[in-house]
């Protein structure tokens, strides 16, 4: 029943907040946060800095990504420890090569993408927690199911790269096509779920002319079905079938990932079918493979272990910094730029 609870309440949660960002973010207003000043000018004014959305979107995403795995391997008794260091590890290794898969695949020197840092995090992600098992065992005597973390992980991910989507809703980048473009069939099926975007600072603006046009919302449509592969998932590891919840994750991820493609109209490479959709349908058949590979025993969990786990000060003062690095990484604007005035009310001297 606990289990239950747990996945209605965090839907219940995402809910709101996600129609609520689907109307707003399209809109000039919710892209940048706030301008720091980092250089006067002859003129007297600053040039500043952006700090975006997009940022604020992504750590979130991080954090509560971090949070899920977090309580789903803590309910399946993973020392907190061990997952700090899973986590550092994953993260080490694929937000650089998100960046470097990028720039080889779309020429930009300023870009990075999920789909590459996944990617690597599923291909890897087995071996890389079977060689952080092996070092857990000799040194401190832990273990944990390989599993067992891996389908917590996936199912963090989904839930990640579902709420990071807002980011994406936030700067315009990851854009569906105008509907007026889209194959018949899709515009059917799919012409009402559009967004029309405002101000020339977005991306879908600056890089393809669309602003003001009825764009099909690819990325509303990827955050919710994300979303509901992250729950689909917690619900069936709390249940013990951790190879079926690896597999649910897997699929319902990098299918949409390789199909939403030919629904997008930003540049994914001068390919028909891009890089990143050849690696999104190489990790389904793999992911089949893993229980064979890591048999797991499948006992049910308890969320509320899982919640006891994430409530400790060590575990908050983690998350924060966590937010705070994916902040200055990915919120510090690279394409946009500010000048800024200041001056003083006299009228409440």
């Amino acid at each position: 029943m606990q289990n239950w609870l747990f996945v209605s309440a965090v839907a219940l949660f995402l809910t709101p907040v996600f129609i609520w960002c689907f109307k707003a973010l399209p809109r000039e207003r919710w892209q940048i946060l706030c301008a720091v000043p980092v250089q006067k000018l002859p003129d007297g004014k600053w040039r500043g800095v952006n700090l975006t959305y997009y940022g604020l979107f992504n750590a979130a995403a991080v954090c509560a990504a971090v949070s899920l795995a977090l309580i789903l391997t803590g309910a399946a008794g993973m020392d907190f420890r061990l997952f700090s260091v899973i986590v550092i590890v994953f993260l080490s290794l694929c937000l650089p090569a998100s960046g470097q898969i990028a720039r080889w695949v779309e020429k930009k020197p300023h870009t990075f993408s999920v789909g590459a840092a996944s990617f690597l995090g599923i291909i890897l992600g087995p071996w890389l927690l079977m060689l952080i098992r092996t070092a857990a065992r000799q040194t401190m005597g832990l273990d944990f199911e390989i599993m067992a973390a891996m389908a917590a992980l996936l199912a963090g991910y989904a839930l990640g790269e579902g709420i990071g989507r807002l980011g994406c809703i936030s700067f315009g980048c990851c854009y569906g096509k105008p509907v007026d473009r889209m194959p018949p069939a899709a515009r059917r099926f799919l012409s009402w779920a559009c967004f029309t975007y405002s101000g020339g600072t977005k991306k879908i603006a600056y890089a393809h002319g669309l602003e003001g046009q009825k764009i099909f919302a690819v990325q509303a449509v990827t955050a919710v079905l994300y979303a509901v592969a992250a729950l689909s998932g917690a619900l069936l590891i709390l249940n013990g079938d951790y190879a079926w919840a690896c597999f649910l994750c897997l699929l319902i991820t990098q299918a949409w990932r390789f199909l939403s493609e030919f629904l997008r109209a930003d540049y994914r490479g001068d390919r028909s079918i891009s890089v990143y959709q050849v690696m999104s349908l190489l990790t389904i058949p793999y992911g089949l493979l893993l229980p064979f590979i890591f048999p797991s025993s499948g006992n049910g969990l308890n969320v509320l272990t899982g919640l006891r786990a994430l409530w400790d000060p060590v575990v908050i003062l983690f998350l924060l910094i966590l937010w705070g690095i994916i902040f200055l990484k990915t919120g510090i604007s690279q394409v946009t730029g500010s000048y800024l005035s200041f001056h003083v009310h006299r009228n409440r001297i």
